[in-house]
């Protein structure tokens, strides 16, 4: 492999000095000190550095990885070698890489995850607008959790219109406290039912100037629980419901990545429509996102979240309220303990890039869910807080583990993409 390479360096050497006649002659020698071929250096003396640079070049090209070891590491070096290369920019249209291993979550439990990641352009010309992606998902746990979810934003040429999606399939046993703060509270009112769901949220946005866009969503869920342990706490509803509604969003948004900002604000308010459909009612939910991303200094970065929902009508349905612990607002929170009609939440985060791709967060937050302006209480606001690690596995894309002090007892969070 030496003499190909070498070889290789001689004819590249010998093609530009035919163009560079009536010049100094090119003189060139090779650093016999390295030990692989990968490492050679080609030394040249009186080269123009256009002509420099254009070896340099179609030398890098013609570079040879080192083989692979044989026998039974021959599988590890190849997975190593698949997950060193895996966050650099390879050119392709299409940029995918997978991963698979153990995921464990304060709901879901201990269980097996594949997870893949996707990272494209609608318009390769323009350098300026940002790549989308596409992320999936798939996940058992030894409680009998299985669940399927895809997700990605698209950014349209000259970024003009933008479209996203989250699609998720799940088989999951639960528990369930009941519905508002004084049940949730309470460790004893803690029961068990099999949820099936299917949920579907899209949007498309229209851009109506800088950073604005405005754009029609749709949201569907549904709600199938079987094997309720407590049919009281659900206070006489049904227990399969499907809600459908309708919508619109307004969005600024300046980020420099969707999914792992560095710089800029977003804010997203969506006003949605929901008419009475099977085992439903008819209510009006709006909900409101405002993100901010600073950089603190070399290598750090400090992000805020303010989230709320609040949901209006005569009767919103079990499966439609407000949940703390729903989307990684609140790490550590056991999803839908606490739960009531609308919520007040934010969470500040300081993330550091420690080496290479390793970077860590420390967190902290607090949430509120309550019935009603009338019913908003200072000493029901639930505190958050806690420390996280990030490896990039794609360019821009973390895996994160999250470990997150509750008002009950501490929960564990791995997943994919920054909380917010």
């Amino acid at each position: 492999m030496k003499l190909i390479r070498t070889l290789l360096s001689c004819l590249v050497v010998t093609f530009f000095s035919q163009s560079t006649k009536g010049t100094e002659p090119i003189k060139f020698s090779f650093d016999k000190t390295q030990e692989s071929v990968t490492d050679t250096v080609l030394r040249v003396e009186s080269l123009p550095d256009s002509t420099l640079a254009q070896i340099n070049s179609l030398i890098a090209q013609a570079q040879v990885q080192k083989p692979l070891p044989k026998g039974i590491l021959r599988p590890f070096a190849r997975l190593v070698r698949y997950y060193k290369n895996s966050n650099k920019n390879t050119g392709k249209k299409f940029d995918w890489t997978i991963l698979g291993g153990p995921s464990y979550n304060s709901t879901t439990s201990l269980g097996i995850g594949l997870g893949a990641s996707g990272l494209y352009s609608w318009d390769r010309s323009d350098s300026l607008l940002q790549r989308s992606n596409v992320n999936a998902f798939a996940f058992a746990s030894i409680k009998g959790t299985y669940q399927i979810t895809v997700a990605g934003n698209n950014y349209m040429k000259h970024d003009t219109q933008r479209w996203s999606y989250k699609l998720r399939l799940k088989r999951q046993p639960t528990n369930f406290w009941g519905i508002g703060y004084k049940n949730g509270v309470r460790n004893e009112q803690e029961s068990e039912y099999d949820a099936l769901q299917m949920f579907l949220r899209a949007d498309y946005l229209f851009r109506v100037a800088k950073n604005f866009y405005v754009g029609p969503e749709v949201y569907i869920n549904n709600m199938n629980a079987r094997d309720v342990e407590r049919p009281d706490l659900l206070q006489g509803e049904r227990t399969e419901i499907t809600s459908v509604g309708a919508g619109l969003i307004l969005q600024y948004d300046s980020r420099d990545f969707a999914a792992n900002a560095t710089r800029g604000n977003y804010l997203r308010i969506t006003q949605d429509f929901f008419p009475q459909v099977k085992g439903g009612s008819k209510f009006i939910r709006t909900e409101m996102t405002y993100s901010a991303y600073r950089r603190a200094w070399k290598g750090a970065i400090l992000a805020m979240e303010c989230h709320s929902i609040f949901n209006y009508g005569e009767h919103v349905p079990w499966t439609m309220l407000a949940m703390v612990g729903e989307g990684s607002h609140m790490r550590g929170y056991y999803e839908g303990r606490y739960r009531d009609r609308n919520l007040i939440e934010g969470q500040v985060e300081l993330r550091q890039h420690l080496y290479k791709r390793i970077g860590m967060v420390v967190f902290a937050g607090a949430s509120n869910a309550f019935y009603d302006f009338h019913n908003v209480y200072l000493n029901r606001t639930l505190p958050g807080g806690g420390i996280g690690l990030r490896w990039e596995f794609k360019k821009g894309i973390n895996m994160r583990i999250d470990f997150g002090l509750t008002k009950n007892k501490p929960g564990v969070e791995f997943n994919m993409n920054e909380a917010f």
